[in-house]
């Protein structure tokens, strides 16, 4: 193997190295960050760790970096975007503070209405955003903005669908085995082939999902079919309607052999009502293949409200 240019065998260092780096200043890191911390650059414990952070890089960046927060910024350290004007920071934003930002502050932004939204992305920000603003809405997040293409709004609700199924698919590892749940079935009568293969042929469930969800991914990201977010072509979107029967028996699976973490998961994030509407709304499969009683439940419910009142 070639050795790097400027560098001898690995642990080695070359006189040119040498000869750079001792012409490089080499005052004691700890003294700076103490000055720093004394003009405010670093405070609440950020100095201790900053110094631990810095004594791990050579010199020549050691002292670059701190240069670089004495005179650009003050802050109390984490991640910063700071604001210039004519080349002078005027002040900085802090997005993250010591280990990052929790959890339920990650999406805490102003909602934006469609009309604000220009990426090419703007449709599928649009549902993410009233997904995370009440996920039991569901018709309001399966409205369309006024004068959406119908083809579009499909396609990017069949995308987050799949990508919202991963989460399940996660939680059912933890009892879904292959020697447990040898075929893919949901009641006695239905037993699903795996369309990964060359050939259809049966495969322990939690393999048929992974395959499932690996082949939507693929063909929703296919640049043959669906090379644009904003326009698809009709003989593409013919195609969606497969995708929905195949990714359903993913739930069909977990309600009739895995109800707890069906159940649990569903009520986190109503996913199976929603896609049951979804594809109901838009014809996307026969009501006869939509095994998990979803519409019944909420007949009955209906029904009970109404018997109360």
């Amino acid at each position: 193997m070639g050795a790097c240019p400027g560098r001898g065998r690995a642990g080695a260092s070359t006189p040119a190295r040498r000869a750079a780096f001792s012409r490089v200043p080499r005052p004691e890191c700890g003294s700076r960050l103490a000055a720093l911390a004394d003009s405010g650059v670093l405070r609440s414990g950020a100095a201790a760790m900053a110094g631990q952070a810095f004594r791990k890089f050579l010199p020549l960046f050691d002292r670059v970096l701190v240069e670089r927060s004495a005179a650009e910024t003050v802050t109390k350290g984490g991640i910063m975007l700071p604001e210039k004007s004519q080349g002078k920071v005027l002040q900085a934003t802090v997005v993250a503070v010591g280990s990052g930002s929790k959890g339920k502050d990650f999406y805490n932004w102003p909602d934006e209405s469609f009309d604000e939204m220009d990426s090419t992305l703007a449709v599928q920000q649009y549902i993410q955003q009233n997904i995370r603003a009440d996920c039991s809405n569901i018709d309001k997040i399966l409205e369309p903005p006024e004068g959406q293409d119908e083809g579009v709004w499909k396609y990017e609700h069949l995308r987050q669908f799949c990508l919202e199924l991963n989460g399940l698919a996660v939680k059912l590892q933890s009892e879904c085995h292959p020697d447990t749940c040898t075929q893919m079935t949901a009641t006695e009568q239905w037993i699903f082939l795996c369309a990964a293969h060359k050939t259809p042929k049966e495969c322990p469930a939690i393999d048929y999902t992974r395959h499932t969800l690996d082949g939507a991914a693929c063909l929703l990201n296919s640049n043959k079919y669906f090379p644009s977010r904003v326009s698809i072509k009709e003989s593409s979107v013919a195609k969606l309607g497969s995708v929905c029967r195949r990714i359903y028996r993913i739930f069909s699976h977990a309600y009739f052999h895995h109800r707890q973490i069906f159940d649990e998961y569903e009520n986190e994030t109503f996913l199976c009502h929603r896609f049951t509407k979804f594809v109901m709304k838009y014809n996307l499969m026969s009501k006869d293949n939509l095994i998990v009683p979803i519409l019944e439940e909420e007949v009955q419910n209906s029904v009970s409200g109404e018997s109360e009142a």
